[in-house]
């Protein structure tokens, strides 16, 4: 709220004017009935008037003025709010990613903000007013008639006490059903992203029951906390009115004895009039601050985790022409949070500038965990790795993200355009850069489509074929013309023939680049001036290809059983 601070002041100013103005018409009345009614005054009934319609108006006025500026204020710091909690998902590592459910950050990001927008908005301004105008009426009240000013004073007493009651269990009702919300979000996500198997193997409707099964949970804790608030709403409904039939049984008798004057009465009933709103509001206020607070306690799960893959204090940025691409890993160890067990231990490799490295290893031997480390996706937990002899962790971010490209084998295209997705690590990218890549992979198709670069490919690329998104992905790694290149079995997807021209175009790409490559195919390999082996997060043997394939049984075991692996799926 802090840049809004001055405009909220505004608002407040208007809102309680324009309560003030209200107060102010049940005072004007007393004067009606108490002067120009009871002496026949019709010169002073027409002043009164006319004063009673100006403060009318004046309300109108500063309400409409109020409205206009405060819909301008929430939807600021709604977006002011969402626009820092994505920015902070998008500084937080992969590891965070990991672990939190899509639908869970979905439903932080989208329901839980209006939530907060709606409190700070319109409950807490209301909250504001309404306890200033309790409290002035109260005031006024006990100004008119002392005694039964004291009698609707005693009513907080019982609404206290109703609030605090309501207060502790809708708090804990609202997390439960905001929680269950975005539960419900992932397995929507879910469905959507896996429609293809979903309905390959027939499950629609086993599906459809789980998502029942999810979204009565979410109806009967909506059905709770509705019973909740209406309970509570009846019970903060019943103390005003109560108090009112018993002011005016009371008021009658005051002015049938003479202690009070009929325009007291009228005034003081107008008064109390007015606070049946705040109270019967009372009730709102109080849900809908609960919801701000589980919907805030839900915000700062997320944004109270501190990135871990930050710049460190030092750190440098360097242009990617100056960088020779020098990689070494020197005793590289590697576990994932929250995981008792090491992936990667004693891993020294160096990969020379412009030499290509072939990774090859069979399923889960850490693999992909070791290529991550390059561009600091995750981070190691013992040794370093270096480029140029510099720790990257010594690098800045962005200057690293530069000089390492990636593609991976499950690629992630975005629901824009081709050109768009291509130009995500190079916005600079010309037309024949972006055609120079797409030869290099084997991804002219782009230039068939309806718009070419400009077609805009579907949610998570679904509208191309596997292969075509992983020639597109490569195409984008290619693009940015990095001094280290990370390729994670990007041509898995790929016929043996096109694989075989895209080889040939990555093996003149490759010249002069270093190249990482996570190889699952025996084809692969042939880009690679070295291979390493790896077995349980070790690095079993490292040469030639040729070298290995004579010398290491565990080389050709792991080779063999890619080769009859490809031979399966073809």
């Amino acid at each position: 709220m802090r840049p809004y601070l001055g405009q909220f002041f505004w608002l407040l100013a208007a809102a309680c004017l324009s309560t003030g103005a209200s107060i102010a018409v049940p005072l004007v009345v007393r004067r009606v009935v108490d002067g120009p009614v009871r002496h026949g005054d019709p010169a002073g009934l027409v002043l009164l008037g006319l004063l009673a319609l100006a403060l009318g108006v004046f309300e109108t006025v500063l309400i409409f003025i109020r409205r206009w500026t405060q819909s301008a204020a929430a939807m600021g710091m709604e977006t002011a709010l969402r626009r820092d909690l994505y920015a902070h998902l998008q500084r937080l590592p992969i590891a965070f990613h990991d672990r939190w459910q899509s639908g869970q950050l979905l439903s932080r990001a989208t329901s839980d903000l209006s939530v907060i927008r709606r409190f700070l908005s319109f409950g807490l301004l209301f909250l504001i007013v309404n306890l200033a105008t309790y409290v002035t009426v109260v005031a006024l009240l006990l100004h008119l008639y002392w005694p039964l000013g004291l009698l609707v004073a005693a009513s907080a007493v019982p609404l206290y006490w109703m609030s605090q009651r309501f207060t502790s269990r809708y708090f804990a009702a609202s997390r439960i059903m905001q929680d269950q919300l975005g539960d419900l979000a992932t397995k929507v996500e879910e469905s959507a992203q896996g429609v293809r198997v979903i309905k390959s193997f027939g499950r629609r409707r086993h599906m459809a029951r789980q998502f029942t099964r999810d979204a009565r949970r979410v109806h009967d804790t909506a059905v709770g906390k509705a019973r909740m608030l209406a309970n509570a709403w009846s019970q903060f409904d019943l103390v005003p009115n109560v108090t009112l039939a018993a002011v005016l049984v009371i008021g009658a008798l005051e002015v049938a004895q003479g202690r009070l004057s009929l325009g007291g009465l009228v005034a003081f009933v107008s008064l109390q009039v007015l606070l049946v709103w705040p109270i019967d509001a009372l009730g709102w206020i109080i849900a809908n601050g609960q919801e701000a607070m589980t919907a805030a306690d839900r915000i700062y799960d997320v944004l109270d985790t501190e990135p871990s893959i930050v710049d460190s204090p030092g750190a440098v940025s360097v242009a990617p022409d100056t960088v020779a691409g020098h990689v070494r890993f020197e005793s590289v160890g590697f576990t994932y949070p929250g995981s008792p067990a090491a992936v990667l231990s004693r891993v020294d490799l160096d990969v020379r500038p412009g030499e290509t490295l072939a990774i090859v290893g069979v399923t889960g031997s850490g693999k992909t965990s070791l290529v991550s480390l390059v561009p600091r996706l995750y981070d190691v937990t013992a040794g370093r790795v270096t480029i140029d002899g510099r720790d990257v962790r010594d690098y800045r971010l962005d200057s690293l993200r530069r000089l390492v490209g990636v593609a991976f084998e499950e690629p992630t295209l975005f629901s824009m355009s081709v050109r768009e997705n291509m130009t995500l690590g190079r916005a600079d990218a010309t037309d024949d850069e972006i055609a120079e890549a797409l030869a290099v992979a084997q991804a002219e198709f782009v230039y068939e489509l309806p718009w070419e670069l400009d077609t805009r490919v579907g949610e998570q690329g679904l509208s191309l074929s596997g292969g075509q998104r992983q020639r597109l992905a490569l195409a984008r790694a290619v693009l940015g013309k990095p001094r280290v290149l990370v390729l994670d079995d990007p041509l898995s997807a790929l016929d043996v023939h096109t694989e075989a021209l895209v080889e040939e175009a990555l093996a003149r790409v490759l010249h002069g680049t270093t190249a990482l490559l996570v190889v699952h195919r025996p084809s692969t390999v042939a880009l690679a001036d070295r291979v390493a082996l790896l077995q349980d997060g070790e690095i079993a043997a490292v040469g030639t290809h040729s070298e290995l394939l004579a010398t290491v049984p565990a080389y050709r075991a792991v080779l063999s059983a890619a080769a009859d692996e490809e031979v399966r799926v073809a």
